[in-house]
């Protein structure tokens, strides 16, 4: 079977001044398993897309990205399909700065996207990860990783050592949601807004949370 990725237009403005792509999670179950459109760890991203588009106000455009197959093991992972995304948006919007968000391994596939033509910033929420997850040529892009510290699925400790290595060659900031879980329900407000904030303050130069506007004073290591 020919598994194909599919981008989905969230909201697609005349002339956009940035762009975002959304990454969804969701482990593999069987080899070459193809993408639902109606899994959860899909369905999950469509309000925090949402959420970006209206925080946006007609300047952003916001895609997310139906990947060709489930998880990520040896034989496939989501990073070319990412930049597969990467490069329809360029011919669909131009050549605009654009945000990577992910959750989960959609995190993983957006930090390890990051040094990719275009992108300016990436938020990671909940993100699988290793200490291994070290994107090769960044230079002024700016990351953002936010963890729950109930998370029992992906490891808050990986991500925020993660964090630490990658402030080395990048501007990184780490919010730690208290009591967040993997699935962000209960605390979807702070995961969905900081990755609405964050992607318009580092496309547009607009902050709308309080954490993003303590992160843009300076402060890297914020709890909420």
């Amino acid at each position: 079977m020919d598994l194909q990725p599919r981008l989905i237009e969230t909201r697609v403005p005349d002339r956009p001044e940035g762009a975002v792509l959304v990454l969804h999670g969701g482990a593999s179950r069987r080899a070459n398993m193809m993408v639902s459109p109606t899994q959860l760890s899909v369905i999950r991203m469509i309000p925090i897309a949402k959420k970006i588009a209206h925080a946006g106000r007609g300047r952003l455009a916001v895609f997310r990205l139906l990947n060709s197959r489930r998880g990520w093991d040896s034989n496939h992972t989501p990073l070319k399909d990412a930049q597969w995304a990467l490069e329809q948006i360029a011919e669909r919007v131009g050549t605009v700065p654009v945000c990577i968000v992910g959750h989960s391994l959609g995190g993983r596939g957006a930090l390890l996207s990051a040094a990719q033509p275009n992108v300016r910033s990436v938020a990671a929420l909940a993100p699988y990860v290793f200490a291994s997850d070290l994107p090769r040529g960044l230079s002024d892009q700016r990351i953002l990783i936010v963890h729950g510290t109930a998370d029992r699925i992906a490891s808050p400790e990986r991500s925020a050592a993660l964090a630490r290595r990658l402030g080395a060659s990048a501007s990184v900031a780490y919010v730690s949601v208290q009591g967040g879980k993997h699935a962000m329900l209960r605390h979807h407000r702070q995961f969905d807004g900081l990755a609405a904030s964050f992607a318009t303050a580092t496309l547009l130069g607009e902050t709308h949370h309080d954490a993003i506007a303590r992160i843009e004073t300076g402060e890297t290591w914020v709890t909420v």
